[in-house]
């Protein structure tokens, strides 16, 4: 690559975090440059000042441009343009409501995808949409923001470890959906140990906003479970495009993903059935709680209405009532109902009901 052709693409970009230069070994190798552009807000326009043409697409080498922030629409129709991308599947890239999905065209092929990210209590899932524009030697990656979970994919080209730059574009799309369903499984485990922590508060002291947290993780868990079943029509409709774009010794570990799929969908599904049962289970002790008190409430009610008779009796205002007379009579009486007492609370042991 030459020093020009650097010099120009540097006054273009806000900022470029790797530049992996070309790297040719026997044995079939692939030639791969990464590029990666962040497109800021309006203050941040020297990008705009992007002359679309240096992204050649050139036929010896595979060539990965990652470009972050997409609401600069004039950039992306350029970038449209220069690729002969559809206008809708521009409108698809900038609107990110979209549904995951795969469409094949004649000369690349358009997938969406939603990057999970958890905010700072650990509860709620926020999703991110990325679009990969597959060509024949080229991958372009539109996020919404700056960040993502590739890190570990650019540490692979930047080393040269794995088959990573011994295969094309194709091998490079795999490697990026791995990254993207690995991190679902960093958030479930994540979500894992909430339900855990969960199942322990409701054991021991139970609280409205205990049951309030279980229905926001089940909410979670229906949002998180959305995004992602869509991923397995994707790798279905992958290996059965037939594109020229997608080498039939690459359809193997489009596989791997789909089953990665599979057991993130399994461990939802198992998530939301342990969340389902922990609503009972706090249903349960609430009412257990509430036998226990009203269980005590009769005890002592149960106790007083034999009191309360006695009491009655020698309340009335009879003339002649010969108790009433006795000198010991008033210490009798509350003897007899301190007596009655008693007997009922011994009862109640014995009976095991206290």
């Amino acid at each position: 690559m030459s020093e020009n052709f650097k010099t120009g693409f540097l006054k273009a970009l806000c900022s470029i975090r790797d530049y992996l230069p070309e790297i040719v070994i026997g044995g079939g190798w692939v030639p791969l440059i990464y590029y990666h552009y962040l497109l800021g807000d309006k203050s941040k326009d020297s990008i705009r000042t992007l002359d679309i043409d240096l992204m050649v697409k050139d036929k010896t080498s595979a060539t990965w441009i990652n470009i972050d922030g997409i609401y600069q629409l004039d950039i992306i129709e350029k970038i449209g343009k220069h690729f002969g991308i559809h206008p809708l599947i521009q409108e698809d890239i900038v609107n990110t409501g979209q549904r995951p999905k795969a469409e094949d065209f004649d000369d690349y092929v358009y997938i969406v995808l939603k990057v999970l990210y958890q905010d700072e209590d650990k509860l709620k899932v926020k999703s991110e949409q990325i679009s990969l524009i597959i060509g024949k030697n080229f991958l372009i990656s539109f996020q919404e923001v700056e960040g993502d979970v590739f890190s570990s994919v650019r540490d692979r080209l930047r080393k040269g470890k794995g088959r990573i730059r011994k295969m094309g574009c194709d091998y490079l799309t795999y490697a990026l959906m791995d990254a993207i369903v690995d991190n679902y499984f960093i958030i479930l485990e994540t979500i894992g140990e909430t339900i855990e922590a969960l199942e322990e508060e409701l054991l021991e002291n139970p609280t409205p906003q205990t049951l309030q947290t279980i229905h926001d993780i089940k909410r979670e868990m229906i949002f998180f479970r959305k995004q992602v079943w869509p991923i397995r029509e994707i790798i279905s409709g992958i290996t059965k495009f037939d594109s020229p774009l997608i080498n039939e010794s690459i359809a193997i570990y489009f596989k791997d993903i789909h089953d990665h799929t599979i057991q993130v969908i399994d461990t939802i599904e198992s998530f939301r059935d342990v969340l389902s049962s922990m609503v009972d289970i706090y249903l349960s002790t609430i009412s257990n709680k509430m036998n226990e008190v009203m269980k005590v409430l009769t005890m002592i009610a149960t106790i007083f209405i034999p009191i309360t008779f006695v009491a009655g009796i020698y309340g009335m205002n009879f003339k002649y009532m010969p108790e009433l007379e006795w000198p010991w009579g008033y210490g009798v009486a509350w003897l007899i109902m301190v007596a009655i007492a008693i007997s009922m609370i011994c009862f109640f042991k014995r009976k095991s009901w206290l």
